[in-house]
C-alpha cells in the first residue's frame, strides 16, 4: 500500500493511502480545519497538493461544495463533433474529480472517522473495503460514495420486473436503468431442443447484482449460471440470489466471463461505452476497446446448445457519440459466426435523457437500447435449407425480422 506523510503540531505523521480510482498518493499534504478558506484550498488542490481535514465534518462537505463551484466557474470547451464533445466532457469530469479528490480524511484503524459531527462510517467502510487494519487516508469524495453505497445496499432498488428489491454493493453497477431489465423480462425464449424439452438452461455473463439472472429464473429458466470478473459483483449476486430465495435455480461462478459447458440461452449486458473507466463502479459503463462485447460474441457459438440464442443488451449511445459504428457492431457479429434472429428496441427512461444542461444531451435524448437475439450462422443456414424444401405455403413462416422494433 502507498503512504502519505504530513506534519501535525510539529510531529511528522503518516498513514496508508487508498484510492478506488488508483489515484497515486499526493506528494504534498497539509493539515486543514475550519479556518481554511475555499480560495486557498482551491489553489492548493489545483497545484496537486492535498488537504487532510481535521475540523468539522459538515464544514468539510461545505468546503467540497465551494471547490466544486470554483471549478464550474471556468467555462467548459465545446467539441465540434459528438466524439470530441464526449472526450472533452470526460476530461472535464476527470479534472473535477482530481481537484475534489484532494480533500482527504483519515480513517482510524477501526474505520472510525474522528471528526466533529462525523457519522459512524465503520459498517459502510467494512462493506466497501473489507476488515479494518491500520489508519488509512481516503478522499472525502470517495468516502461519501462509500456512505451512499451503504444506503443503497440497505434500502435496495425496486425492480418492477421482479416485484422485489435488488441490493447493490459498493463498486457494483446498480440496476437503476430499468429498460434493459424489462427487455430481458419480455423477450421470447428460444424453443429448447427436443432432447432437453422441459428443462431450460441459461448463462448470465457479467451478472453484476444478479438482477438479470433473477429475472430469468423467475421467468421459468430451470438453471441459470451467472458469472462476473469482479469479486465484489460475485459477492453481491450471491447475496441477492439468497434474498430472493433462488439459490436452487442460480449458481454464481467466477471470476470469469464464460462458465464451462453450453446453455439454451446466453445473456450479456456488457458496458456500453468503449472508453477507459476511472473507478470501480465505472467498469459497469465503460469497456475499453469493446473487449467484453467482443469476447462475448466470439465465445458464443461454442457455448450455445443446438437451437440456442445469445441475447446482447446494448445501447446505441456509443454510436451516437461517434465511438463505434453500427457497421462495426454488425461486422463483429458476422465475424463471430453469428446471425441476427431479431431485435427489440426501447427508449431510456432515466432523468439524464431529459437533462438539457447535460453536454451530451443530444446523444442521450436520442439513445435507443436494444436486445439483439443472436444465433449461430450454421443454425440459420440449416433452418434456411429446411425452408427451401418445404411447400411454398409454409416457407418463411415463423421467421423473425432482424430489424423489428418495439413500439
Amino acid at each position: 500500500m502507498s503512504t502519505i506523510h504530513w506534519t501535525e503540531m510539529s510531529t511528522p505523521r503518516s498513514a496508508h493511502w487508498h484510492s478506488e480510482s488508483a489515484t497515486p498518493p499526493p506528494g504534498r499534504v497539509i493539515g486543514a480545519d475550519d479556518r481554511m478558506k475555499a480560495d486557498a484550498a482551491y489553489r492548493l488542490a489545483c497545484e496537486d497538493g492535498a488537504l487532510l481535514w481535521r475540523g468539522d465534518f459538515h464544514n468539510a462537505r461545505q468546503l467540497l461544495q465551494a471547490l466544486g463551484r470554483r471549478i464550474d466557474r471556468k467555462p467548459s470547451r465545446q467539441g465540434g463533433s459528438p466524439a470530441e464533445s464526449f472526450h472533452l466532457h470526460r476530461r472535464a469530469r476527470g479534472h473535477r474529480a482530481r481537484v475534489l479528490g484532494r480533500l482527504l480524511v483519515l480513517l482510524e484503524g477501526d474505520y472510525c472517522l474522528n471528526l466533529r459531527r462525523a457519522p459512524d462510517v465503520r459498517r459502510a467502510c467494512v462493506e466497501a473495503y473489507g476488515p479494518p487494519s491500520e489508519p488509512t487516508a481516503v478522499s472525502l469524495t470517495e468516502l461519501l460514495g462509500v456512505i451512499g453505497a451503504h444506503q443503497w445496499r440497505t434500502k435496495g432498488v425496486e425492480v418492477p420486473a421482479l416485484g422485489a428489491r435488488i441490493h447493490p454493493h459498493y463498486g457494483v453497477f446498480s440496476p437503476v436503468r430499468g429498460e434493459y431489465v424489462d427487455l430481458v423480462a419480455q423477450a421470447p425464449f428460444p424453443a429448447p431442443a427436443a432432447a432437453r424439452a422441459g428443462r431450460r438452461t441459461a448463462f448470465d455473463l457479467g451478472t453484476g447484482t444478479g438482477v438479470l439472472a433473477a429475472v430469468l429464473a423467475r421467468r421459468g429458466i430451470d438453471h441459470v449460471v451467472a458469472t462476473d470478473i469482479s469479486p465484489r459483483a460475485l459477492a453481491c449476486a450471491h447475496e441477492n440470489v439468497r434474498r430472493l430465495h433462488l439459490t436452487g435455480h442460480i449458481d454464481i461462478v467466477g471470476p470469469g466471463l464464460y462458465p464451462p459447458g453450453r446453455a439454451d440461452l446466453v445473456v450479456c449486458n456488457p458496458p456500453w461505452i468503449p472508453a477507459r473507466p476511472t473507478s470501480a463502479v465505472e467498469q459497469g459503463v465503460y469497456d475499453p476497446g469493446s473487449s467484453m462485447l467482443r469476447d462475448f460474441l466470439h465465445g458464443l457459438t461454442a457455448h450455445l446448445e443446438p437451437g440456442g440464442e445469445g441475447w446482447l443488451i446494448l445501447s446505441d449511445l456509443a454510436e451516437r457519440l461517434g465511438l463505434r459504428t453500427r457497421d462495426e457492431l454488425l461486422d463483429d457479429i458476422k465475424a463471430a459466426g453469428l446471425h441476427v434472429v431479431g431485435r427489440t428496441d426501447t427508449r431510456p427512461r432515466h432523468p439524464r435523457a431529459r437533462d438539457t444542461a447535460d453536454p451530451l444531451h443530444s446523444a442521450r435524448s436520442a439513445e435507443v437500447t436494444s436486445l439483439w437475439r443472436l444465433a449461430s450462422a450454421q443454425r440459420s443456414a440449416h433452418v434456411q435449407a429446411v425452408a427451401d424444401v418445404l411447400p411454398l405455403t409454409c416457407a418463411g413462416q415463423g421467421t423473425a425480422d432482424p430489424q423489428h422494433r418495439s413500439p
